[in-house]
C-alpha cells in the first residue's frame, strides 16, 4: 500500500510509457483474446455438462469435441474454397 501511495505522490507514473493502442483493452487483438477465453470457458462448460449431466465418459466428450473440430474445419475449408473459386 505504501509503495502505491509513494508511486502516486512522487509522480513516478509520469516516467512510465503508456500502453500501445495495439494492446489496449478495446483493440482488435485484445477483443479477439477475450473471445478465445470466452470460447474456452464455453467448451469447459459443455464438457462438464456432457460428463456430469449426460453421463458421457471423459474420453467420449473429447471425441465429441474432436469430431466437432474436424467437421467445422471441413465446413470452413469448403466455404473458403467456394469463396475463392467465386472471387477468382
Amino acid at each position: 500500500k505504501t509503495d502505491f501511495i509513494n508511486f502516486v505522490s512522487d509522480q513516478e507514473w509520469k516516467s512510465i510509457e503508456p500502453v500501445s493502442s495495439w494492446f489496449g483493452p478495446s483493440s482488435f487483438l485484445m477483443s479477439s483474446m477475450s473471445a478465445l477465453f470466452q470460447l474456452s470457458m464455453w467448451i469447459r462448460h459443455c464438457h462438464g455438462y456432457l460428463t456430469e449431466n449426460v453421463g458421457i465418459p471423459v474420453w467420449g466428450s473429447y471425441a465429441v469435441f474432436a469430431l466437432a473440430t474436424l467437421f467445422s474445419g471441413l465446413i470452413l475449408g469448403l466455404v473458403s474454397g467456394a469463396l475463392e473459386t467465386d472471387w477468382l
